[in-house]
C-alpha cells in the first residue's frame, strides 16, 4: 500500500532540525534518539517511526487529502541508510574520534535536508539503483 509522500518529507524536516542541534551541541543523547527513530523507521516503515506517528496524528489531519503517493520501500530503505550514518556518528561521539561523529552526522544531515527542502531523497534513489542492478530480466 502506498504512503502519503508528505509524511517522509515531514520526517526529514524534523530529522534535519534534530541533526543540526546534534552538530551544534554535540549531544550524544539526542543523536541516540535520532538513531532510535531511524531504527523504528527502518524496522516498521516510516509510518511507525516517531516522526511518522507525529505526522499522522498532528499534521496530516490539518492538511488536505494527499495528492501524491509513493511506495513505502524506498523511504524505509532510506531510514536504514540514515541508521547506518547515525550509528557511525553515535560511535564517533561516544567513543571517538569526534571527527567521525561530526562527519557521519553531517552526512545524515545533508541527506535529510535535501529531502526536507527539495523533496530529493538520496536513500530512496539508492534503493532504486540497487533494485535496477539486482532485478533479473528474462
Amino acid at each position: 500500500m502506498d504512503i502519503d509522500a508528505r509524511g517522509p518529507r515531514f520526517g526529514a524536516a524534523v530529522t534535519t532540525v534534530v541533526l543540526a542541534v546534534v552538530l551544534i551541541t554535540g549531544s550524544v543523547w539526542l543523536l541516540a534518539w535520532q538513531t532510535l527513530a531511524f531504527v523504528l523507521g527502518a524496522a516498521g516503515g516510516v509510518g511507525r517511526s516517531p516522526y511518522g506517528l507525529l505526522f499522522r496524528a498532528a499534521v496530516r489531519p490539518r492538511l488536505g487529502p494527499p495528492t501524491e503517493f509513493e511506495a513505502p520501500e524506498p523511504p524505509r530503505f532510506a531510514q536504514a541508510v540514515g541508521l547506518v550514518f547515525a550509528g557511525v556518528g553515535l560511535v564517533g561521539y561516544a567513543l571517538g574520534p569526534e571527527w567521525l561523529g561530526l562527519t557521519a552526522t553531517g552526512a545524515a544531515l545533508a541527506a535529510a535536508f535535501l529531502n526536507a527542502a527539495f523533496g530529493y531523497c538520496l536513500g530512496c534513489e539508492m534503493y532504486l539503483l540497487v533494485r535496477r542492478a539486482t532485478v533479473r530480466t528474462e
